[in-house]
Parts: structure tokens; sequence; C-alpha cells
């Protein structure tokens, strides 16, 4: 037994790892991979871990072990404060994505003659999107910071919240004949629980971690033993191991050692997370007709196209711009892992079927592809298709400018970067424009007062607008390498002589914008470099000095903070 086992998993790691390469050379995520894996190891082609295996309920303890790691690092990161930190804009369009996905999604699978608890779980598996997934492209491409990027992110944030409080309910929801009170009576358990640890979290366990920190191994252990501790208590409560995990979490997001719990546990949790995908993509049983895979076409269909057009629509509403909303809604066009664990456990629940089980998986293999070579094309799909949009653009916070005035300087974008370099043009007294396409920075420039127009730097037409022939500078501090150089195109023709000072946070789109004309590129960590050296060499050894700088520069970040209404 243990000798099948232990060829069982090596197997599966090594085919895992396989499909793992061939997936990052095609630009893939290593869910796809590990799904895909779980499907030549299931019951389809190898049966390693079909139904019939000797090693199949051990797998599968392993899959309820990684779930259990995934959810409470998921947790750590959710603090309560983080949706306030989103922004509304993103809490809003969560919501109601969630709301108008989950609902059409439902209806699409009562159209196909689904019951009612089989459209309900369908539209909430269809409604969230895979942080995942979005996370890493977006990282990889270097636009987490973008527009774009943080109202993707918020969005995924704010998904992740109602994910987690759907993993609680639906235990509850589960038997059928209980009555109202058989249902209130656990949920208030539950939430009196859940109160008990996270007040108990507050005033004890953060003492405990202050000196299990000491100890590295120590500090492992107790995450470990944290998470499945907490896993088994909401079990024992008649909840899912997944919600006791994520509240386990949950209540260390606040706790300084939240970053160190997480990166020990990290490997960890890829090892497991390996498994349950696997074993999750192992469910995918021969019984797949030509009848199911039509319907996962459609609801892909939706997914991929439906989710984008709902999340730009509901963006245009706060007044972005179209190629914004678009970049915003590609993101999101796939199912999460969320969505994996919710199918698995209507499955374990006796909700849903084999049939639905499948579903799932087509859903997640479809979707989670499509969208992953969306995000990566994004920009090119968007300027080929971007003037059949115009129904996606917000309207037009321009601020108080007239065609009249003329400016010394014209600053693009006022996010980080931008927002430190307007107030040393403020005080040389230059005339200078704000360009900005976040809507709600251009409505809190202008209540201050600040020369401000809205639109995106990436439209050739709108630069043509804004007198960029008359200036004597152009600063740029858009993240995106690709609106950098249409504004050094746009600036060559119309005018040469001006100063053109970009930024970017890679030294090999530096070199870029240098050989396109530009005259000095910012980049921030070379500059911060050197002026830490600079620092350095001036205070030398004086602790005093370095005291002063600091506490300067925590008042500038705090002021920044408050100043900086990004969404």
């Amino acid at each position: 037994m243990a000798e099948e086992v232990l060829i069982s998993l090596s197997i599966i790691i090594a085919i895992a790892a396989l499909f793992t390469v061939i997936a990052r050379a095609i630009k893939q995520p290593p869910i796809i991979a590990y799904l895909i894996s779980g499907i030549v190891v299931g019951p389809v082609v190898l049966n390693l871990i079909g139904p019939t295996s000797s090693s199949a309920t051990l797998l599968q303890t392993f899959a309820h072990i990684g779930v259990a790691f995934l959810l409470f690092i998921v947790g750590l990161s959710l603090d309560f404060r983080v949706l306030k930190e989103v922004g509304k804009v993103s809490s809003i369009a969560g919501f109601l994505e969630i709301a108008i996905t989950g609902s059409i999604g439902a209806c699409i699978a009562l159209g196909l003659g689904y019951s009612n608890t089989t459209a309900l779980y369908l539209g909430t598996i269809l409604a969230f999107s895979s942080t995942v997934v979005v996370v890493k492209i977006l990282s990889d491409k270097k636009e987490i910071d973008t527009l774009h990027g943080r109202l993707a992110v918020g969005i995924l944030i704010v998904e992740d919240f109602v994910a987690a409080l759907a993993l609680m309910l639906i235990p509850l929801l589960s038997n059928k004949g209980a009555h109202f009170t058989s249902l209130v009576y656990p949920l208030i358990i539950a939430l009196l629980t859940i109160v008990f640890i996270f007040l108990f979290a507050a005033l004890l366990i953060q003492r405990l971690l202050n000196y299990l920190a000491r100890s590295q191994e120590a500090l492992f252990l107790f995450g470990i033993a944290w998470a499945l501790l907490l896993a088994s208590l909401f079990y024992s409560l008649g909840f899912s191991l997944e919600i006791g995990a994520l509240i386990a979490g949950m209540s260390l997001a606040s706790s300084k050692y939240t970053l160190e719990l997480g990166g020990k546990m990290k490997s960890l949790r890829d090892f497991f997370v390996v498994i349950f995908f696997v074993f999750f993509g192992s469910q995918l049983t021969r019984a797949i007709s030509p009848g199911l895979i039509g319907q996962a076409v459609i609801f892909s269909l939706f997914i991929f196209i439906g989710k984008p057009i709902i999340v730009m629509s509901l963006l245009r509403m706060f007044g972005y711009k179209k190629r914004t909303n678009f970049l915003a809604g590609s993101s999101l066009a796939q199912i999460s892992e969320f969505s994996l664990i919710l199918a698995l456990l209507g499955f374990n629940l006796g909700q849903l079927n084999q049939e639905m089980m499948n579903l799932a998986i087509l859903v997640s293999l479809i979707t989670i592809g499509l969208s992953s070579y969306s995000i990566y094309y994004a920009h090119t799909i968007f300027n080929k298709i971007g003037h059949l949009l115009t129904i996606f653009e917000g309207k037009k916070h321009r601020g108080k400018v007239s065609k009249e005035e003329k400016y010394d300087i014209i600053l693009f974008g006022y996010h980080s970067v931008g927002y430190k370099i307007l107030q040393k043009l403020k005080t040389m007294k230059k005339k200078v424009l704000v360009v900005d396409y976040n809507p709600q920075v251009i409505l809190a420039l202008a209540d201050e007062k600040i020369d401000c127009v809205y639109g995106d730097a990436g439209d050739r037409d709108f630069l043509g607008e804004i007198g960029l022939d008359k200036v004597k500078m152009v600063i740029t501090t858009i993240p995106e390498g690709s609106s950098n150089l249409i504004i050094l195109e746009k600036l060559r023709q119309v005018n040469a002589k001006a100063i053109c000072i970009a930024a970017t946070k890679q030294p090999r789109e530096a070199i870029g914008l240098y050989e396109e004309g530009a005259d000095y590129v910012i980049v921030p960590q070379h500059l911060g470099g050197d002026y830490a050296a600079h620092m350095i060499e001036k205070f030398e050894l004086d602790k005093t000095e370095y005291v002063k700088a600091g506490k300067k520069h925590q008042s500038e970040l705090d002021r920044g903070k408050k100043n900086s209404r990004y969404l």
C-alpha cells in the first residue's frame, strides 16, 4: 500500500512538472498544467487516482490539505481594512459584477434545463474570477500598478470576500429538510465562533507570535497548526474545512508577521495545491457527452465575452475610458480557483453530480486558457477592436481647462511619481497641465484648482488636442510602455525641441525609451540607490540625521496617501 502510494505520487508529480514546463513555454498558468495532469492520471488515461485505485483516498486527503493551506494564505491577505483600501469603485463594481454575472449564469443554466439548486451553484461558480491567474500574469507584464491593474485586483479582492461567505453558507443550506431555525442556529454559532477567534487572535495570538517569531521553525509550525486546527473546528461544527482555514488566515491578517507566515508556508502550500488541482482534474470521467461539451462552450463564451462586457459597463458608469474598461474587463474573463473549490464542495455534499464536476473542469480549462492569452495580448487586441467599443467610453471629466491657455509643462500621470513632481513644479511657479485617465483623480485635482484634463495618453487623436506643440517640457510617469512610446512619437512630430522626461520601472524599457528620443528616463530603483548612497555619504554614521530624514519621509508618505485618490 505505502509503496503503491509513493509510486503513484512520484508519477503524478513528474507528470505535473512536465506539463508545467510545457504550460510556461506556451504562456499558460500552472493551474492549467495541474488540471491537465489530473486528467492524464485520472480514469480517462492512466487511472492512477481513479475511484478503484488504493491511493485515491490518501490523495484526496492531500487535496483537502492543499485547499486548507491555499485558503489560509489567501486569508492572510484578506484584512477587513482591505475593502476600504481597494476603493469605492472596485468595491461597488465587484459586488455588482458578482450579482449580475451570477444571475445571468444561473438563468443560462435554467434555460439549459438544470434544476434550481444546480443553476444557483453554476451561477455562483461563474461569478468569481481567478486571483492567482490574474495577479500572476499582470505581475509578469508589470501592470499591477496600472489603473486597470488596480481596478481588476480591487474587484478580485471583493470577490474573494464574497467567495469566503459562500463557503460558509453553502454547508448550512445543504440540508433540504432543515427549518429556518435549524439554519439560523448554526449560523449564529459560527458567527460567535468567528468573533471569539478574532478576539482571541487579537488579544493573545498576536503576543504569542511576538515570542514565536524568534524561532523560524516555531513560527512555521504554528502557522500549520493554526490553519489545520481551525479547519477541523469548523468541520466539527458542520461547516467545510475550507472556511475554517480561511478564517484562520483572516484572523492573523492584521499581524505584522503576515508576510513572514505566508512566505514560510508558501512552499508547503504549493506542493499540496498541486495535488488538489491534479485531484480535481482527475475527477473528469469518460462520461463526457457532446451535449456537455456544448454546454461548457456556452458557459465559457459567456465568461470570456459576457463577463468583460459586464465589467466594462460597470466601470463606464464611473467615467473610466474604454481602454481602461477593456483592459480591466478582459483580465477577469475566467473562473476562479474558488469556483473549483465550490464545485468540489457541492459534489461532496451531494448537491452536484459527476456531470457538473466535468462541466466545471471543462469551463475552467477553456476560460483560464483563453483568458491567459487575452490578458497577455490585451493591448494588441484593443488596438484592433478599440473603435468598436465607443459605447463603453465613460463620461469625460475634462477639468477646467481653456483652449487659449498655454502651458510650460504637460505632466502625464498623477499617480505615485507624478504626485511628487507636481508638488515641486508648483513651488517653481510653472504653468502645468496634468493629464490622467482616472476620473476620480481628475475630480480631486479640479477640486484643488489644479489645471487638469481627462484623457488616454495612448489615444493619438487626444494627444493632438492638448497643445503638445506649444509646451517646453513633457513629463510622463505612466507605467505602460506603449503609451509612453506613443507620446514620444507624437512629440517628435509636432514639437521636437521640447524636453521629454519619461519613467519606467524596467531598465530594459528605459533603453528603448532613450532610443525613441526621450531626453531622460526615470528608473525609480536606480534613482533610489543613488539617493541612498548620497544620503549615506552626507550623514555617515550620525543616527540623528537618519531619524530626522525618516520622519520627514514618513510625513510625506502620509500626506501623499491622503491626497492620492486613485480609485
